[in-house]
């Protein structure tokens, strides 16, 4: 792990992310929360990053962003070639189906729903056949543990068994870049230990591009190539 400069003197070839002077505010003009603030920064293909900062920061603001789950106040963020604040609405549903998959710290698992039927989803979305998503999202769920809690819906889960779905959900469509918010954030030391094992293992494999937020500083140091450091919604060495 290095905790080298954000922007690096790449080739087109190797960048699968960046932004350029991105800006983030919420609120009315006279209570106006500035997010983020000019952040530049270059994620190459295949690299583990870790955005490390306390909360407030603009970690989490900064990850929405790359997963087109909202847009920029001003600047730029390209994914894959892709301008997003100039994709429509199909088209940013299409970026976070194919290219990126995302694990959001409360799991965000639909409770009426059974694992399986919650790592099914995003194939729904994306036209798979019944057969074949059904097969994909099994296989999904073994390869994190889970093929004996296929038909088990989250209420009977424990928090780890959340996260793992979780996972399998994000990985089914074999994205290109994984953008993980505080993955562990609600689990115990041991739990959260197995799920990142299992989350590196994953990336590892299948050269996937990791983006991780946490504020953990001795978590950033196990899992990246790279620490990229936010306070006050600005990138610092």
């Amino acid at each position: 792990m290095s905790s080298t400069p954000a922007t690096a003197n790449l080739s087109n070839g190797d960048l699968v992310a960046r932004t350029v002077d991105l800006a983030k505010s919420y609120g009315p003009p006279s209570a106006l929360v500035h997010a983020l603030r000019g952040v530049s920064l270059e994620i190459r293909r295949e690299e583990k990053i870790a955005l490390l900062g306390k909360s407030g920061s603009g970690k989490s603001t900064l990850l929405n962003l790359l997963g087109g789950l909202d847009r920029p106040t001003s600047g730029r963020v390209e994914v894959a070639g892709r301008d997003l604040a100039r994709l429509t609405g199909s088209g940013l549903a299409r970026h976070r189906l194919h290219t990126v998959g995302m694990i959001f710290q409360s799991f965000n698992l639909i409770p009426s729903r059974t694992a399986l039927e919650n790592v099914e989803l995003p194939m729904v979305f994306a036209g798979r056949s019944p057969k074949d998503r059904r097969a994909a999202a099994q296989q999904a769920l073994e390869a994190v543990g889970l093929g004996h809690r296929l038909q088990h819906r989250p209420a009977e889960l424990s928090g780890g068994e959340h996260q793992r779905v979780a996972i399998a959900r994000a990985l089914v469509n074999q994205p290109r870049i994984l953008l993980a918010d505080e993955p562990t954030g609600n689990l115990d030391t041991a739990t959260a230990r197995e799920v990142m094992d299992l989350l590196m293992a994953h990336v590892r494999k299948h050269g996937t591009t990791l983006v991780l937020v946490t504020h953990d500083e001795e978590l950033a140091c196990e899992c990246a190539d790279r620490i990229v450091r936010l306070k006050d919604g600005q990138l610092f060495a």
